[in-house]
């Protein structure tokens, strides 16, 4: 068990903002993750786990340990005719899970390519793009439990996944370490092609009969023209969540917005499009002091270089705060901010 004193987070986390931890270990297994929770030099500090640190903004020094979650595998537990329960460790890479998924033809992940961040980290914000959502194909995940190291299973209905979070994000918050998620996968899939530029992408290549890989080849091709590489130009993706509101505040901005992009969310609701509000406020390729608005993407905070994990949350705020007064709608972050 090696234990990094004062190290360096910032090539840990897609922001790659400065940032120290004052003890750093990973672990590969539950044994590893135990021994670690228990270890007399780490007692009484804070703690956190990190995956892929692709939905986390360090403001600052974390005054604790941070265990990094490298838990491997990826294994089939079951199959039948017309499906196959896949399950992987919560430290592979998503993008790898989902390639994996497509090479072998099996349908469910395929909306979801490219995403950033490690397996363990999906279930916990019910990961979503493109019509889908992690909780379609999600069967359970094993996790341990902090308080006495048990291990302790979660089905679809346990996680009460939602909108970009899960009870790991509420009630389980610090509670529980996620080491597994096993999936249900379709043998014979029914692709979901009804975004639009999904639809655009597969015409303009010409493809009127898709398999699993088409549609993920297509999902790649538009997450890459829309979002920046964070090897190149650090961020985490969406920094908001879509707001969802009652009807009747779509139909007030709409009055005023025509072309405001919206989706019904059903129960009498409409699901907002952040990007679009943030764009429309005149965010959107804002710079300063190293950091602000993607130019493609109004929804992508980025460090150009050099940038503070303070400045990129203090400008979420001004956004946020600018947001509220011109729509009277409030947005909410989708990175955790440390």
């Amino acid at each position: 068990m090696e234990l990094l004193r004062n190290a360096d987070l910032a090539p840990l986390t897609t922001f790659g903002v400065p940032a120290r931890a004052e003890v750093l270990a990973r672990f590969r297994d539950v044994d590893q993750l135990r021994s670690l929770l228990m270890a007399p030099e780490l007692a009484g500090m804070p703690r956190m786990v990190l995956g892929g640190g692709s939905n986390v903004l360090f403001t600052r020094d974390f005054p604790g340990a941070v265990l990094v979650n490298e838990v491997p595998g990826i294994r089939v537990v079951s199959e039948d005719d017309h499906h196959v329960w896949l399950q992987a460790g919560a430290g592979e890479v998503w993008h790898t899970l989902v390639l994996h998924a497509v090479d072998q033809g099996w349908g469910g992940l395929e909306n979801l390519s490219l995403i950033p961040g490690k397996v363990g980290a999906a279930p916990m914000q019910n990961i979503g793009a493109y019509g889908v959502e992690l909780k379609d194909t999600f069967v359970e995940l094993e996790a341990l439990r902090i308080s006495d190291g048990e291990v302790v299973t979660f089905d679809r209905d346990a996680c009460t996944f939602g909108y970009r979070e899960s009870f790991f994000k509420r009630e389980g918050k610090d509670r529980f370490i996620i080491l597994n998620v096993t999936f249900r996968l379709a043998k014979d899939p029914e692709l979901n092609t009804s975004y639009g530029a999904i639809r655009e992408v597969l015409f303009e290549r010409g493809i009127t009969d898709p398999g699993v890989k088409e549609v993920s080849d297509a999902v790649i091709a538009i997450r890459r023209s829309k979002l920046p590489d964070p090897k190149e130009l650090g961020n985490a993706g969406s920094f908001f969540k879509n707001p969802v509101v009652p009807e009747a505040d779509y139909e007030r901005i709409r009055r005023a917005h025509p072309d405001v992009v919206a989706y019904p969310a059903g129960d009498g609701l409409r699901k907002l499009a952040a990007g679009w509000l943030i764009e429309r406020a005149g965010w959107k390729g804002h710079r300063a002091n190293g950091h602000g608005v993607h130019a493609a993407q109004a929804l992508v905070l980025v460090n150009h270089g050099g940038a503070r994990g303070a400045d990129i949350e203090a400008l979420s705020r001004r956004i946020m705060d600018d947001i509220r007064a011109r729509f009277g709608v409030e947005l909410e972050r989708e990175v955790n901010i440390i």
